[in-house]
């Protein structure tokens, strides 16, 4: 915050009274430079991180600038995507209601005729995208020449986008007395030449260039093959558990393939298509807002400049294509001073891109493992891994386990767990140290076959073998003596030998 109040920079009452009841008492350094430059009148070029109130900066004086007796368009605000343009309009009705000022939407993917209808309310303000504007101004559905105001939000990728024929036709067509304004994160080389061409010795406002990734956010990078992506962030989300992360890729024909993945994993994620249609658009961006959906996949175009309040975490599933990338990439989380995570999952051929965004950005860049359950620095990794430190690891965890065991008043042998019953004790007994089972009853009959000269002691002799054809003798005998005598029968069976 700057330490300045709204009243002091130049803002009427209605607006003061107006961002006190949003809970806005202060405006932010990048507002308190470029409100009063605004409200005089002269073009103005700011360049100030994301997430520091750029929105505001250029709103405020606007609106509180136009005529609301009027019925002729007075003022332009051109945002490079449909979500921003949205989310712009949506700020804007907020604060022109107290001061009667009428505000449209004119963005792509909406019906046009529905639009038009709309133009026919006469409003004071339109804030869209080149694209819809251009076609409405070329079909004659939209008249420009009473407009004096055109802000162009996110210029840089306004202009890098191709639609430079389209601002410039409708630069054209606006009054030749018209206030410019530039507001970006970025400054490319591009950016002087579009200031040469339109603006009348504009006020640059370029604050801490030297921390244009906010200072709150911690940026760090995760190692890992590009066939291992998918898991490396599916354990990623998993350990972090955010309660929602933007996810940011390169290229718009991997968003389908990540979305089926990601969604196979359990996580519930959406997808934010260029092509997409405005309302299916805007309803994710709704389900992500309110927390119905945990991941979402977009581009840096389809991304550009959210303001998705409380993000706490961006991850980076292909690196930024350049530095300016990075920023607005990381721009979305650590808003306004809160604290955000951003971390890049990058293969060991992509490493070298971390350590130019390092060099060039000045941000501590550092990579990270998972290693049990963490999110590890080198150093902590290190320490981790050390010899031994796996084992004091178990031990530690050992002795809390058996600490938070209830105790017994049971006595316990040396060497024996408290835990276990003595009947297993009993068949685990302690030699030199080791604990061995004692042989079943049931292996007894095989050690004496297989030992040598070991007989094991009886109390009753052995019984005699008889063999078969003894038996069968005996038998026979006994059959002819039927009906003999009880006394022959014995002499007969045990004779006596002279």
């Amino acid at each position: 915050m700057s330490g300045k109040t709204w009243s002091e920079i130049g803002i009427n009452d209605a607006l003061c009274q107006e961002l006190e009841k949003n809970g806005i008492l202060h405006p932010t350094e990048v507002q308190a430079e470029t409100i009063p430059v605004l409200l005089s009148g002269a073009d103005v070029s700011a360049r100030s991180q994301t997430g520091t109130g750029k929105t505001l900066a250029f709103l405020l004086p606007l609106l509180q600038k136009l005529n609301r007796d009027s019925s002729a368009i007075q003022a332009v605000i051109l945002s490079p995507t449909q979500e921003l343009a949205i989310q712009i309009f949506r700020v804007a009705q907020v604060y022109a209601e107290p001061l009667g000022i009428r505000v449209q939407q004119l963005i792509g993917g909406a019906a046009m005729k529905r639009q038009v209808e709309k133009l026919k309310l006469r409003p004071q303000l339109v804030i869209g995208t080149p694209g819809r504007i251009h076609e409405l101004y070329k079909n004659r559905k939209l008249k420009l020449h009473d407009v004096r105001n055109v802000v162009i939000d996110e210029a840089d990728q306004v202009f890098q986008l191709g639609s430079t024929k389209e601002v410039e036709v409708l630069l054209f067509g606006t009054g030749n007395n018209r206030q410019m304004a530039f507001f970006s994160a970025t400054y490319p080389e591009q950016m002087a030449r579009f200031e040469g061409r339109w603006m009348k010795g504009p006020s640059r406002v370029q604050l801490t260039p030297e921390h244009t990734v906010s200072q709150t956010i911690e940026n760090y990078y995760i190692l890992s093959d590009k066939r291992d992506k998918t898991d490396t962030v599916r354990r990623i989300i998993r350990l972090l558990n955010p309660k929602s992360a933007l996810l940011f890729l390169n290229d718009t024909d991997n968003i389908s393939n990540w979305e089926s993945k990601l969604g196979y994993e359990g996580f519930t994620v959406e997808a934010l298509y260029g092509d997409s249609d405005k309302q299916r658009r805007a309803a994710t961006l709704t389900r992500f807002r309110d927390g119905r959906c945990q991941l979402l996949l977009a581009t840096d175009v389809a991304a550009r400049g959210l303001d998705i309040e409380g993000l706490p975490l961006v991850l980076q599933l292909d690196p930024a294509v350049d530095a300016d990338h990075y920023v607005h990439r990381a721009g979305r989380t650590g808003r306004m001073g809160k604290s955000g995570t951003v971390i890049s999952i990058v293969t060991p051929q992509e490493l070298f891109i971390m350590e130019k965004f390092r060099k060039q950005l000045g941000i501590d860049l550092s990579e990270r493992a998972m290693y049990r359950g963490k999110l590890l620095s080198e150093e902590e990794l290190r320490e981790a891994t050390k010899p031994g430190a796996a084992r004091n690891a178990r031990e530690h965890n050992q002795s809390v386990r058996t600490n938070e065991r209830p105790s017994t008043n049971k006595p316990t042998s040396v060497g024996v767990s408290a835990t276990r019953p003595a009947a297993a004790v009993q068949d685990k007994p302690v030699i030199n140290g080791t604990t061995r089972p004692v042989r079943k009853p049931l292996e007894s009959k095989l050690i004496a076959k297989t030992s040598v000269g070991a007989a094991a002691p009886s109390s009753k002799p052995a019984p005699k073998l008889q063999t078969k054809a003894k038996s069968n003798a005996q038998k026979k005998r006994e059959g002819k003596n039927k009906g003999a005598p009880k006394w022959l029968k014995e002499k007969q069976l045990n004779p006596k030998t002279e």
